[in-house]
């Protein structure tokens, strides 16, 4: 991503910058995901009370994200044992260019919507530090994305997300709820197998 930045959309805080990313920048980035999932593949996550969750998932980093009848946390290892793959370059570029002063993000969570799968209203809280902000990228198909505030009960927003668009959650927004309502499956062509590919870079302890 060599070109200057637009002016995002602001959305209940939230920073929606929409075709941020060119469709060979896209290409290049599902190449590299794919070479992640290759070392760390996609598995299916259960839920601390055991429900399968829809998404399947895998990470990047020195942390990824885990979620099983334990509870939610960071873990430095996939659920096999391996250590996560870096983040890889052209997603740190992304970062760098939207959050120029902040320290790198030790994790790169992935996760795969397929046709039926959803991502409930949640709140991004398991990182042991807030001041940095939370970067979404969108690629393949389109996604509903719903926003609302700090407060459980507060009024929400949607908008769709598609492949190319990146979403900035800082602020007001960091601990916002937000979630993933349905996606357009086949909208786009980026995907072999269609489906959504949401990547959150997150800076879970500062270094």
């Amino acid at each position: 991503m060599e070109r200057a930045l637009p002016e995002p959309l602001m959305i209940k805080g939230f920073l929606v910058y929409k075709g941020l990313l060119s469709i060979d920048d896209q290409r290049a980035l599902v190449q590299e995901i794919r070479q992640v999932a290759e070392i760390a593949p996609f598995y299916s996550p259960i839920t601390p009370g055991g429900r399968p969750m829809s998404v399947r998932m895998t990470a990047a980093g020195r942390l990824g994200w885990i979620t099983d009848r334990r509870g939610y946390r960071y873990e430095p290892q996939h659920p096999s044992g391996i250590s996560w793959p870096p983040i890889p370059d052209s997603v740190m570029k992304i970062w760098t260019a939207l959050v120029p002063n902040g320290p790198s993000p030790d994790c790169c969570l992935i996760n795969y919507y397929g046709e039926q799968a959803r991502m409930g209203l949640h709140q991004d809280k398991d990182e042991g530090d807030f001041s940095y902000p939370v970067v979404s990228i969108s690629l393949g198909d389109d996604g509903l994305f719903r926003m609302g505030e700090v407060g459980r009960t507060a009024k929400t927003q949607s908008v769709w997300l598609s492949s190319g668009d990146v979403v900035v959650m800082g602020g007001a927004a960091r601990l916002a709820w937000h979630g993933i309502d349905r996606i357009r499956f086949g909208s786009s062509s980026l995907l072999l197998k269609a489906g959504r590919l949401n990547l959150t870079l997150r800076v879970v302890r500062p270094v």
